[in-house]
């Protein structure tokens, strides 16, 4: 295997962020330093972040998860926060976006799993689920989707994926705060932007936008119509929150992959834009923890 050129983010870039004093563990998959937090005891629990976010996105929803007795394993995805960003946009794709996942969970042997995805983190995430399907035991899906080169994506996210195509220095935080409902502040904002201070930090950032199949040929998109009919045919547990206020995966479309899916209509996140962990992370944290014990 060739080891690919990387970035790796100093460490002096993440001191002193709000709200997020955890340590992280470090892995070794596909010849990179992979980066994870691993907090609490009991049945696991897997946070996905997507794109242009990392573990820090989850810091408000999984301390209640932890609290109500769980382990809560929150990587960062390969070219994101503290993880090795390789540098060759190339490098990016939905297999290996999905295989370093899965090592995660052998790695680490998670079993009795629960998997909470958003944004990328859903197609990675929910083909780990129908691919590994002995380690994972329940799914959480929010602002999310399948996809097979046959979904339909909004205007404003062919708008999204063209701004990002044109722009190789990608202002991460701007991306995150215009997504937010309510602004989240110039610390949270640089926050975001910590593991990406330069140009050559941002290929996975650059990268996620154009991986994502939209025509059926489209590298990725037979596997995400495997994903899709293994979901179909699947009857594990799964709870869908949704933003109400997402203008790049509005409420219809999660009513469209929930139906497409064929389960439970997604449970409405009032007051949320597309980044819904910053606007309700709390709340979001508590519904999951409810639902989990229930």
């Amino acid at each position: 295997m060739t080891v690919p050129d990387v970035f790796r983010t100093p460490d002096e870039r993440f001191a002193d962020l709000p709200d997020f004093d955890y340590e992280p563990s470090y892995r070794e998959a596909e010849g990179l330093r992979l980066a994870h937090l691993d907090e609490g005891e009991g049945p696991p629990v897997v946070f996905l972040h997507g794109e242009p976010t990392w573990s820090f996105l989850w810091r408000k929803v999984f301390p209640p998860v932890r609290d109500a007795g769980f382990r809560c394993v929150v990587p960062d995805l390969a070219g994101f926060g503290r993880s090795d960003k390789p540098t060759d946009d190339a490098w990016y794709s939905y297999d290996r976006h999905t295989a370093v996942i899965a090592s995660l969970f052998e790695e680490l042997d998670l079993r009795d799993a629960t998997v909470v995805v958003h944004d990328w983190g859903g197609p990675i995430g929910l083909r780990v689920a129908v691919e590994h399907a002995a380690r994972v035991s329940r799914i959480v899906a929010m602002d999310t989707g399948v996809f097979n080169g046959r979904q339909h994506m909004t205007d404003a996210w062919y708008q999204f994926r063209d701004f990002v195509a044109r722009t190789p220095d990608v202002p991460v935080g701007m991306l995150v705060r215009n997504a937010c409902h309510v602004d989240p502040g110039e610390e949270v904002v640089a926050a975001y932007e910590a593991p990406f201070p330069n140009q050559e930090s941002k290929a996975g950032a650059r990268m996620f936008p154009a991986i994502l199949p939209t025509e059926p040929d489209h590298d990725g998109a037979e596997a995400g119509q495997r994903t899709l009919e293994g979901l179909v045919a699947d009857d594990r547990p799964m709870l869908v929150l949704w933003a109400d206020s997402d203008p790049v995966l509005p409420f219809e479309t999660g009513e469209g992959f929930t139906d497409a899916l064929r389960v439970a209509r997604p449970q409405p996140v009032e007051g949320a834009s597309h980044f819904l962990q910053e606007d309700k992370g709390e709340e979001i944290g508590a519904r999951v923890a409810e639902w989990l014990r229930s």
